[in-house]
């Protein structure tokens, strides 16, 4: 399906510099406010005082947000930045959006999330009157993030502005795929095995763990919420069992649960749930307050591994 057959339009600009940066984004959003469409700008903050400073009194009209916080966890940015902004306005207006998810900070165990986090963006809003431009830093960022970005992009812009052109290597199901990859594996850490009688213990014990490794009283209420919602998910979806490990990392408690399910639903936990709705939110509610969170699934079962730094959780929920 090409771009023009399809009302939502996503895509990948490329600049070079603060110039080329601000000519790609604020002429897009003062588009779009003289169009009346809702406007967002979601991108880390110094690009974020760039936009604002560049609008002047045009950035009191849009809802600015820095993605270094909201998008920490690239899991948690389909539901709770881009949906939440564009399922907010009223049905039937169109929305327009600047999201920059990746940036030349991101570590290499945050990029597989972001990849997938952009070839998702497509199915997720598939059929809605939204417009997400997505900068990408052609300077800074490496040759396989950059090629990543055409393949998750029906669109690009070249820097220099040199036009919209459809992206011939456009491939986002080959994305999600790529980076469906094994995690690393695990040091030393916490291991217990769990079944639906020993879900509470399993709690327990992360907690207790997580506590000796020192992270701070909310991340140990996200580290709770987190492990009971990955061990039900384990026991009513997975198999019935399932193995929890705890353990510490670069300055991060992280917690861990496998078992032989699998998820078959690359959307899964990036979508928000209608309130009528009753279950269906374990995994979301895990990208919601943690840090980042890597999901391995095959034929042998599902691996779920989250982060939480000793900091203040992200973002408003």
């Amino acid at each position: 399906m090409t771009a023009i057959a399809e009302p939502f339009l996503h895509p990948a600009l490329f600049y070079r510099d603060e110039r080329e940066y601000l000519a790609g984004t604020v002429p897009f959003v003062r588009e779009g406010l003289a169009s009346g469409e809702p406007v967002a700008v979601a991108v880390p903050g110094d690009n974020l005082r760039l936009i604002e400073t560049g609008l002047g009194a045009d950035a009191r009209s849009v809802r600015l947000l820095d993605m270094r916080e909201v998008g920490r966890n690239p899991g948690r940015i389909i539901p709770a930045v881009l949906r939440a902004f564009a399922d907010a306005q009223p049905p039937g207006r169109r929305v327009r959006i600047i999201g920059e998810p990746v940036w030349a900070g991101r570590t290499p165990v945050e990029y597989p999330a972001c990849a997938q986090h952009e070839a998702l963006i497509n199915p997720a809003f598939q059929g809605r009157e939204v417009t997400i431009l997505c900068p990408y830093d052609a300077t800074r960022l490496d040759g396989r993030a950059l090629a990543d970005a055409h393949a998750t992009h029906p669109v690009v812009i070249p820097s220099g502005g040199t036009g919209h052109r459809e992206s011939a290597a456009y491939a986002p199901e080959q994305v999600v795929d790529r980076y469906n990859e094994p995690l690393p594996p695990v040091p030393d850490a916490l291991s217990f095995s769990f079944t639906e009688q020993t879900l509470s213990q399993a709690r327990h014990l992360a907690v207790a763990e997580g506590a000796r490794l020192g992270p701070a009283a909310t991340r140990l209420e996200d580290l709770a919420l987190s492990v009971a919602e990955l061990t039900t998910n384990s026991v009513v979806h997975g198999g019935g069992s399932g193995e929890l490990r705890v353990w510490a990392q670069d300055g991060c408690v992280l917690c861990e649960v496998r078992d032989k399910g699998r998820l078959d639903d690359p959307l899964a936990g990036r979508r928000p749930v209608p309130r009528e709705q009753r279950g269906g939110r374990g995994l979301l509610l895990v990208n919601l307050v943690a840090d980042l969170v890597r999901v391995h699934s095959g034929a042998e079962g599902t691996t779920v591994r989250c982060w939480f730094a000793d900091r203040p959780p992200p973002g408003p929920r």
